[in-house]
């Protein structure tokens, strides 16, 4: 072999191998052992001495990451105040999301150990599965070393993400676009087994569903009359909360998917898994199995969700702040 032709085979290797180091340039399991040894346990102790005063927040938490997730990836930009444009979090799905404090006085504590080196996006990834835990839910491995992204953008959001009201096809091509498949919509949906939803986020299924007056079929009628002589009395309430999943929802259990199979989930996008067969049949799946698979399957999604679209290495940046893009 000529030496130009050797000279060309190591640059065609090199460009290879530096190729399968972006390509793998991925998240791992204690990212900050050695820039920030006491992050994770900061984190920790944190949610532990406060999710207890206030254990909603273990379901607004995984929500929101759920939620950011869903939008440039897991990079902590739902996090992001509105400044010379409106950012996600003022966005109609984030309008009722809640936890942004919990997570602004964690960053302050981590910053205090180790200025600049924890993302918010981590912070965050951390934070929902802590609570979650904490809270007696199931445990889940969460790989660190993702970067804050510096854009947020409500419009990106209001299409990005996964609505009550929205049909299976709609929901199916959400998680798709994330590389999300069946699976995991059906076992992310379950984490509606903890948390509360406002009524005027399905009132139109109890009074108004296709604009006449009517109620959604698919939904459960006597539990129909129920909500709306007790809970949801009228269309236009935007306060009153009702449990997802009534009787459980401080427990991480199969409560949603009975609640679901019974037609009584709150949110058209819960009757959804009712449509597809695939889906229906993941339901049935989960139901017949034990709590333990349940969480092991759930575990699994989540970890897929976490690394939706990560920012690693030089992408990004670590915010000082997790609402403001360092100046």
């Amino acid at each position: 072999m000529k030496m130009g032709s050797i000279s060309n085979l190591r640059v065609v290797t090199l460009c290879l191998l530096a190729l399968i180091a972006s390509t793998h340039a991925q998240l791992q399991l204690g990212f900050y052992a050695k820039s920030c040894p006491k992050a994770e346990q900061i984190i920790l102790n944190f949610v532990h001495q406060h999710i207890h005063n206030a254990p909603s927040l273990a379901a607004a938490l995984i929500r929101m990451h759920f939620h950011d997730c869903f939008v440039r990836g897991c990079d902590g930009s739902v996090l992001l105040n509105s400044t010379t444009n409106q950012a996600e979090k003022d966005a109609p799905p984030n309008l009722t999301v809640r936890g942004f404090d919990f997570i602004d006085r964690i960053k302050i504590l981590v910053e205090a150990e180790c200025p600049g080196v924890v993302s918010c996006a981590d912070i965050l990834a951390l934070v929902a599965r802590d609570s979650v835990v904490a809270t007696g839910g199931p445990y889940w491995k969460v790989p660190t070393g993702r970067r804050d992204g510096v854009i947020s953008n409500l419009v990106e959001a209001r299409n990005s993400i996964p609505a009550p009201f929205h049909n299976f096809t709609t929901i199916q091509t959400l998680f798709a676009n994330q590389g999300l498949d069946l699976k995991d919509l059906v076992l992310l949906s379950g984490a509606h087994t903890i948390g509360v939803s406002h009524c005027s986020s399905f009132s139109n299924r109890l009074f108004n569903f296709t604009g006449k007056g009517d109620q959604d079929p698919a939904l459960d009628s006597e539990y129909a009359k129920n909500l709306k002589t007790f809970k949801c009395k009228n269309i236009n309430d935007n306060t009153t909360k009702v449990e997802m999943d009534p009787g459980s929802r401080k427990t991480f259990d199969l409560g949603y998917y009975n609640q679901v199979v019974k037609r009584r989930g709150l949110f058209e996008s819960d009757a959804a898994l009712l449509t597809n067969s695939v889906s229906k049949s993941l339901v049935t799946q989960l139901l017949e199995g034990s709590i333990e698979n349940f969480y092991a399957e759930f575990a699994n999604s989540m970890e897929n969700m976490g690394r939706i679209k990560v920012k690693t290495g030089t992408e990004g940046e670590i915010r000082k702040h997790c609402a403001l893009v360092n100046s």
